[in-house]
C-alpha cells in the first residue's frame, strides 16, 4: 500500500472516531466527581513551587459506575472549569457536593 492511501484510511478513521464521540457526548446525570490532573517531566529538586509549570493539564468528569469524559485545559482558572462542568452536567441534576 502507498503512503497516500494509508493517509486517506487513518483520516477516515479519524473522522468516524470524532462522529462517535460527538454522539456520545450526552451530559451526564447522577453523582460526578471532577478532577485535575498534571502530566508531564518529575519536578526537579530545588526548584520553586508545586512543579506544575510546563505540565499538560487535564480536567476529568466521572460519572460513578459509568463514563470518564476528560479534556485537555490551558489553565485551572475557575471560569475554564465553570464552562467544561456547565456544559457536560445536566442542569437539573446538579448537586452541591
Amino acid at each position: 500500500m502507498s503512503r497516500q492511501t494509508i493517509n486517506k484510511y487513518l483520516t477516515a478513521i479519524r473522522l468516524r472516531i470524532v462522529e462517535l464521540s460527538i454522539l456520545q457526548s450526552a451530559p451526564l446525570v447522577g453523582q460526578i466527581e471532577v478532577d485535575e490532573s498534571y502530566f508531564g517531566a518529575r519536578r526537579v529538586r530545588g526548584k520553586r513551587g508545586r512543579g506544575a509549570l510546563g505540565k499538560t493539564i487535564v480536567f476529568g468528569l466521572l460519572k460513578r459506575g459509568d463514563k470518564v469524559y476528560t479534556e485537555i485545559i490551558p489553565n485551572c482558572k475557575s471560569t475554564t472549569l465553570q464552562r467544561i462542568i456547565k456544559g457536560k452536567i445536566s442542569i437539573e441534576k446538579r448537586h452541591p457536593f
